[in-house]
């Protein structure tokens, strides 16, 4: 008997319990959630969020939902765009307190501000939108919503980080794991509102700016006029490659400058400060590349051959870097970069945004040094044309070598090909760059006796270092400059032709000024500029002013060995 009262005792406060508040029940049965009734505010209100109390809130209230199985409701209050039903994607979504069983809730003006500015709705200006309270039980939703506007904050919210995220990103679409981006300082030496970073961006694929790696967030794109607009459109990009992406919050504006490569002028590389060695990117921001050193001295990084991109040494640093035409507006001096190494080195540039920097460290892979021979010579099919002056392990030409890809060459202790014959790995010549002004590159010395080959008729000038195991070369692309104006001159690339000669078709203008140039290491003008054809000099000379009326023209120059000075002549076709 007193089993049987103790099981009726039993279910009878369960059941009890039951009637109370009924948690974590399966939704059995056919019952309805009733949404709740808004008290305030009232339908339509418009609400000035105040700049100046930015933690006063506005307070949203409601009489509580119906569950007809009596079951625990939850609430939150929800925005979204206006005229919205679903809510599925809602601009702020905030719980009530006591684990969302709050009948109110208080949001400060400066939570409703950020929100509003996350999803584009200007500042200083009336947004309108759609809010309900979210009423949530088991399985079931019911909203009761109604329109609310706010004016906004008179002042635009701006970010303190920018991440770039998009298909057409290193990091894909994965936000959590964007791309942040460099703030740059202001010339104080304090943060401005400047943001950028170096990354490879992929054609046909597109991006935008992030405030933070999680949405809701600010998200920047552009209009239909290209501009940086707030919840703008991704911007599409439509060539493969890396680029330098600048920023600008303060003029809502942003750039792109695509980046052929970065590479190492000055004193330790082969052709000194008219030299350029490129660094091989790696990702992630990063370049990198095993790089003869030659002498001792000052250098500096370039991005595509142009003197207007110098990336320097922020001084009383040790591997900082700024880029030269930045550094004034950031308030930052800069240095050359001193190097005192001579030999193969690892060479290393982040541009990534922990902070500009690069590193050198020797190169334990690079070859072992051979036997530097008392002389040197280099022949053609056996047959010995030029020998190379000595200076220690470097043997080296002061002129430019007519190579044809038709002959066989060597390289040989002995003029008469008996000695100790010496090749290279690859084929000389080869670039991953070829059309650039100069072009520069370095093959292995070996100690055997392959033929060298080169892979096109080329003018090449070298210079080969036994203490490195290193034959360097360069040749030079030349221009015929054509202009009335000389801002908006036609540079017009000429071809290579066996020997030490340039040609190019193409129609001359009438009363245009021309000259023969590489920029800007050799820039030919002649002491005939009348003439159809004449002499041509580097460095000096006047402006060729030859054709009075408009044709097509074949233009021919051949240079000496030294490409200090040669021939020119116009031929109308």
């Amino acid at each position: 008997m007193k089993k049987y009262i103790q099981i009726i005792l039993l279910f009878t406060a369960t059941c009890s319990f039951l009637s109370c508040e009924q948690d974590n029940l399966d939704p059995l049965g056919n019952w309805e959630l009733k949404p709740a009734t808004i008290e305030l505010p009232s339908d339509n209100t418009t609400i000035e969020l105040d700049e100046l109390t930015p933690n006063e809130t506005v307070t949203f209230s409601w009489l509580p939902a119906v569950s007809t199985a009596n079951y625990t409701i939850k609430y939150s209050i929800v925005f979204d765009t206006i005229g919205s039903t679903s809510f599925d994607s809602p601009i702020l979504e905030l719980s009530s307190a006591n684990n969302g069983k709050d009948l109110s809730l208080g949001i400060s003006n400066s939570t409703i501000n950020e929100y509003l500015s996350y999803s584009g709705y200007p500042a200083n200006e009336i947004a309108t939108i759609t809010w309900a309270v979210k009423a949530k039980c088991l399985d079931k939703v019911a909203y009761a919503s109604q329109d609310i506007s706010f004016k906004r904050f008179s002042t635009e919210l701006t970010p303190t980080k920018l991440y770039v995220s998009g298909t057409a990103t290193e990091n894909n679409t994965v936000l959590s794991t964007a791309i942040e981006m460099k703030r740059l300082n202001n010339s104080d030496g304090n943060p401005s509102n400047k943001h950028e970073i170096f990354t490879t961006l992929t054609a046909g694929n597109s991006f935008k700016f992030y405030s933070e790696k999680t949405l809701p967030c600010h998200q920047y794109g552009n209009n239909n006029d290209g501009d940086l607009i707030k919840s703008g459109n991704p911007i599409v990009i439509t060539e493969t490659a890396q680029y330098r992406i600048s920023v600008d919050l303060e003029n809502n504006t942003y750039d792109l400058l695509k980046i052929d490569n970065w590479s190492i002028v000055g004193d330790p590389i082969n052709g000194g400060w008219s030299g350029d060695t490129p660094l091989t990117y790696q990702g992630g921001g990063i370049w990198k590349s095993s790089v003869q050193l030659i002498n001792t001295g000052n250098f500096v990084f370039r991005a595509n051959g142009d003197w207007s991109y110098l990336l320097k040494r922020i001084q009383g640093s040790t591997n900082k870097l700024v880029m030269e035409s930045d550094a004034t507006s950031q308030g930052i001096t800069f240095e050359d970069i001193p190097s005192s190494n001579i030999g193969n080195y690892l060479i290393t540039l982040n541009l990534s945004s922990s902070g500009y920097t690069y590193t050198i460290q020797i190169d334990t892979s690079a070859p072992d040094p051979i036997a530097t021979p008392n002389q040197l010579f280099l022949l053609a099919n056996g047959t010995m044309i030029e020998e190379f002056s000595k200076n220690g392990d470097l043997f080296s030409l002061d002129k430019f070598i007519p190579f044809q890809s038709s002959v066989n060459y060597s390289l040989n202790s002995d003029a008469n090909g008996t000695g100790t014959s010496y090749s290279i790995n690859g084929q000389l010549g080869v670039s991953s760059s070829p059309d650039g002004d100069k072009v520069t590159g370095n093959n292995t010395i070996v100690e055997n006796a392959t033929n060298i080959t080169i892979n096109n008729d080329r003018g090449l000038k070298l210079s080969i270092d036994f203490s490195q195991a290193t034959l360097n070369w360069e040749y030079y692309n030349f221009k015929l400059f054509h202009w009335q104006v000389w801002e908006d001159r036609d540079e017009l690339v000429m071809t290579y032709q066996h020997p030490n000669t340039y040609t190019i078709t193409t129609p001359i203008n009438g009363g245009y000024e021309m000259k023969f140039i590489s920029p800007w290491d050799f820039d030919m003008g002649s002491n005939s500029p009348n003439g159809l054809t004449g002499n041509i000099t580097n460095g000096s000379g006047s402006n060729i002013t030859n054709v009075a009326t408009n044709g097509n023209y074949l233009v021919t120059i051949v240079l000496d060995g030294t490409y200090q000075s040669g021939t020119y002549s116009f031929v109308q076709q």
